[in-house]
């Protein structure tokens, strides 16, 4: 296990070179921040004053090796905008995208699994179907267009829910969250209901293929013929055994939800590092965006490696100790 982990690790090292490089040059090689951030009336002087400050006057290379060696100390540049560290207007806004995230894969997994596990044993009951048509549905509808809905039905007409705003936040271990109060509540239950429909589409449709194809499997039979109770058949040796893809896909996705919460923090104005990433596209605040794709990146292969390591804790087939490189 050790030497499994040591080999992803370095290879985790090698992809966040390679994106660091890409996102770096993507980034840095279009627009021109001083454009928006130095007054129009301002003479050449001052704008080569700015250039300067902000460092755009170096190779784009030079700035890139500037940019690693900071980046190794931990430092991911500075606001271009703020003036402060770009890697701390992102920490003082991940909690809330976290909490997002969170709330929305949580309705995902407790209304997606029972769903699909329904519609899995009952495929030509009506609700079966009908639970198949609404998760068809759930990947078609256009995330923006489903969260101005909720707000029209919600906040607008029925006044029931606030339409936007993460409302009062409560220390819980020096984070601030939002879940702990009713207010806080309500206001996420509908960024996160918008944020959580296509993964509860997906998870649905995954569970009920991965059901269908458990119960004509042998090991199902077998237990059925020897009078197993139905409950413990469903429950273990179906259940447990779809469990496996559920979960890749359920840690895949929660990178993803993290990573796309952009269109819903910005329908919601809801305070996260979404919406931070808008606002700095906007003014062409380099750093943020980079040092935002770069912790986006470390993200996504954090949470491949837990759901690797994942495998041996649900499947005793699954020996990654016995990789060798």
């Amino acid at each position: 296990m050790l030497v499994y982990v040591i080999r992803r690790v370095m290879q985790s090292a090698v992809v966040l070179l390679v994106m660091s490089a890409l996102v770096f040059v993507g980034v840095f090689a279009i627009g021109n921040p001083v454009d928006i951030l130095v007054n129009p009336n301002a003479d050449q002087q001052d704008i080569e004053r700015a250039i300067k400050g902000l460092g755009l006057d170096r190779p784009l290379w030079e700035q890139y090796v500037v940019f690693l060696r900071q980046a190794a100390l931990g430092d991911l540049g500075k606001s271009f905008v703020f003036n402060v560290p770009a890697l701390q207007l992102i920490l003082e806004r991940m909690p809330a995208t976290l909490e997002l995230a969170l709330a929305a894969m949580l309705i995902g997994i407790v209304f997606g699994i029972p769903l699909g596990l329904w519609a899995g044993l009952r495929p030509d009951s009506i609700s079966g179907k009908a639970i198949m048509a609404g998760s068809i549905l759930g990947f078609s509808l256009p995330t923006f267009w489903v969260g101005l809905m909720l707000i029209m039905v919600f906040s607008v007409y029925l006044g029931w829910l606030p339409a936007s705003g993460r409302g009062p936040t409560t220390s819980l271990f020096g984070v601030q969250v939002s879940f702990l109060s009713w207010e806080g509540i309500k206001h996420l239950i509908m960024p996160a209901t918008n944020l959580a429909l296509i993964k509860l589409s997906l998870i649905i449709r995954l569970t009920r293929a991965g059901t269908r194809e458990a119960l004509v499997q042998d090991y199902v039979k077998f237990a059925r013929a020897k009078g197993v109770p139905e409950s413990r058949v469903i429950g273990v040796h179906v259940l447990k055994n779809i469990m496996i893809p559920i979960v890749t896909v359920i840690g895949l996705e929660f990178g993803s939800v993290v990573a796309f919460a952009v269109v819903t923090e910005t329908i919601f104005a809801w305070p996260g590092m979404g919406k931070l990433l808008i606002d700095s596209i906007n003014v062409l605040d380099r750093p943020v965006i980079v040092a935002y794709l770069m912790l986006i990146v470390a993200f996504f292969v954090l949470v491949n490696l837990l759901v690797d390591l994942g495998y041996s804790a649900l499947d005793p087939r699954v020996r990654l100790a016995d990789v060798r490189g």
